[in-house]
């Protein structure tokens, strides 16, 4: 072989390493069901939806991502199990609930934790965020990250609400999490624990009076339709835990665990943003819609704290005093 043709095989061979590195990935033919409960064009689902096309193009189309929005397979506790058991593959939910699987998971349903979403997500993607998804492997969850649903406002057809009052008598349905039930309790309310399927008949139906969820769920829902009064009391801000099952993780293959993890990140900052953007234009939506929507006053906020204070200390201490000043030193060094 002379010095030139040696020369062009070289730089042959250079030129085909990455088609060949591309084809040497281990990526199999494979469908993962991802199933989540708010609907078409809500943040979530659109996170869902990008998820969905990055796995898509970073496994060239072998991995597909089939959507159940909507609630369609179930309410959040049905799909944790099933998540779990692999005949779902996929979910993101509040992460609160995933304290009946990790009891330090009801730290992200502490009435008025954080301030703004920027101390939510220091939090999250950092060691203490990141430290609560590693628990899940002995659960048979894997997590993925941590996205954005924003704050809980409380909506109801009876009267509007500008005092902790006027929560007083209130059947507001609130998500299966013992936390939540002991929150609106502590506020003089009566709770009413539904999955997320059932909450719109049973508004419609005045089966329960009004219940709590962001701005953008609350437009997505459609619960204009069916609720008068809006109050925006910014009691939870919530973090979303997106998970996957450890039965399919651990049948992955280096590669496909890569284009999973990688779509994840990229999902999560995207959806972050859209779900950010949609808040603000959800609640002047919500007023064109003609919902009466009230602001609670700063004084009145801190009665609603003072009311609910009980509820932390129980929960601090079933969660463990360690959790919660670990969690607090980590918002503290994001308000320096």
């Amino acid at each position: 072989m002379t010095r030139f043709t040696r020369r062009t095989f070289i730089v042959a061979m250079a030129a085909l390493l990455p088609l060949a590195t591309v084809q040497a990935a281990e990526i199999s033919e494979r469908t993962i069901k991802f199933a989540f409960q708010n609907n078409k064009g809500h943040p979530q689902e659109m996170g869902a939806q990008k998820f969905a096309e990055l796995v898509g193009a970073k496994s060239g189309g072998k991995i597909k991502v089939k959507l159940f929005p909507g609630g369609q397979l179930g309410g959040d506790v049905q799909t944790i199990s099933a998540v779990q058991g692999g005949t779902i593959e996929m979910s993101v939910l509040n992460s609160g609930i995933l304290q009946s699987l990790s009891r330090e998971f009801a730290v992200f349903d502490f009435p008025f934790l954080f301030a703004n979403p920027a101390e939510a997500d220091a939090v999250t993607d950092g060691a203490f965020g990141k430290g609560l998804h590693a628990k899940l492997a002995e659960k048979n969850l894997i997590g993925l990250g941590f996205w954005d649903l924003g704050f809980r406002n409380i909506t109801n057809s009876k009267h509007p609400i500008t005092k902790v009052e006027d929560i007083a008598g209130l059947k507001l349905r609130v998500i299966q999490s013992p936390i939540y039930v002991d929150m609106f309790s502590a506020l003089g309310a009566n709770p009413t624990p539904l999955a997320w399927p059932e909450v719109y008949s049973a508004l419609e139906q005045k089966a329960v009076d009004g219940q709590e969820n962001p701005n953008t769920t609350i437009r997505s829902a459609k619960l204009n339709e069916v609720q008068k009064h809006l109050a925006q009391t910014r009691h939870v801000y919530n973090p979303q835990s997106l998970i996957f099952s450890k039965k399919l993780w651990d049948k992955l293959s280096a590669d496909e665990k890569k284009i999973i993890a990688d779509a994840a990140t990229e999902a999560t900052a995207y959806e972050r943003q859209v779900s950010r953007q949609q808040a603000s234009e959800a609640i002047e939506e919500l007023k064109k819609s003609g919902m009466q929507v009230t602001e609670i006053a700063p004084a009145e906020l801190q009665r609603m704290r003072d009311k609910v204070k009980p509820v932390i200390d129980k929960y601090s201490a079933q969660v463990g005093p360690d959790t919660v000043k670990a969690l607090y030193a980590e918002i503290a060094k994001v308000r320096k």
